[in-house]
């Protein structure tokens, strides 16, 4: 199991890049406006850089939902390795079985 802490400061950057996402968007946009003067793409740039850093996107991290393992995690079950291994031989996961040869 994850420590919480670190459960916790996910969850709160995942709701900072909810909340910033359409104003990071926009301001993107008119650092990379062309027709835009270079003080007005300077000035874009200066409000972006002035974000705070967790309200970025690559900033999160995919963590198992039912133990918060950060490593060896399947995003198509959003699951960490040894939770989907519990998982699919309870027979939980549709379709997935445990391979044999």
């Amino acid at each position: 199991m994850a420590k919480t802490s670190m459960i916790n400061r996910d969850l709160k950057r995942a709701q900072m890049v909810k909340k910033y996402a359409a104003k990071r968007d926009a301001l993107k946009k008119q650092m990379l406006d062309l027709s835009l003067s270079d003080e007005a793409r300077a000035e874009a740039q200066r409000k972006f850089h002035a974000l705070p850093r967790d309200s970025s996107a690559s900033r999160m991290r995919n963590r198992c939902r039912l133990s918060g393992r950060p490593h060896g995690f399947y995003r198509k079950f959003g699951l960490g390795r040894n939770q989907l291994r519990r998982v699919a031989m309870q027979g939980d996961v549709p379709g997935l079985v445990k391979a044999s040869w």
